[in-house]
């Protein structure tokens, strides 16, 4: 019995983005989008050859994002502080971090290793819009080339309404 105890309790390791986002994608503040890789068209756009190998390690995009609100101020905090304490969990690497506390603040984090992460996680919030998290999934990606892709997404027409809407809190 105090195997079987053991052993349930090391593979708990506590809540992961994963589990977050399941948990509040169709709550109430919450938007949500999973974006295939193949979603953007890359024909419309010239990329160099890192681009392009950034491009094809990405499988998809999970982006979940809370809007804040006059009417739901304390939820906000109480939701960004789960993601903060998600965030600080020994499995998410910093790659970096940048803002201020007047407007907000982003990070970006990975599992993996720099050379071959499995998951990118880009985080921001913005003190008067709310936050949003972005996990990269892919096979093999390198964060430098990963950044590269950040000069291309920011000149790209979405026809998705809820996707400018993002790309707009990104900015």
């Amino acid at each position: 019995m105090l195997i079987l105890a053991v052993a349930f309790t090391s593979c708990n390791q506590g809540p992961t983005l994963q589990t977050y986002f399941v948990d509040n994608e169709l709550k109430p503040g919450f938007i949500s989008a999973d974006i295939p890789s193949s979603f953007i068209d890359v024909d419309k756009v010239e990329l160099t050859d890192e681009q392009k190998e950034a491009y094809e390690s990405v499988d998809k995009l999970n982006v979940l994002a809370f809007t804040l609100g006059d009417d739901n101020k304390e939820e906000y905090q109480v939701e960004l502080d789960k993601i903060k304490l998600i965030l600080k969990d020994d499995r998410y690497q910093e790659l970096m971090r940048g803002g201020n506390s007047i407007d907000g603040k982003f990070m970006v984090k990975f599992i993996g290793d720099v050379e071959n992460i499995d998951e990118l996680i880009i985080f921001g919030n913005a003190n008067d819009r709310g936050f949003a998290v972005a996990r990269v999934l892919g096979d093999d990606m390198n964060a430098g080339k990963l950044m590269s892709l950040q000069s291309i997404i920011k000149d790209m027409d979405f026809d998705d309404s809820n996707l400018n809407s993002f790309k707009e809190f990104f900015k």
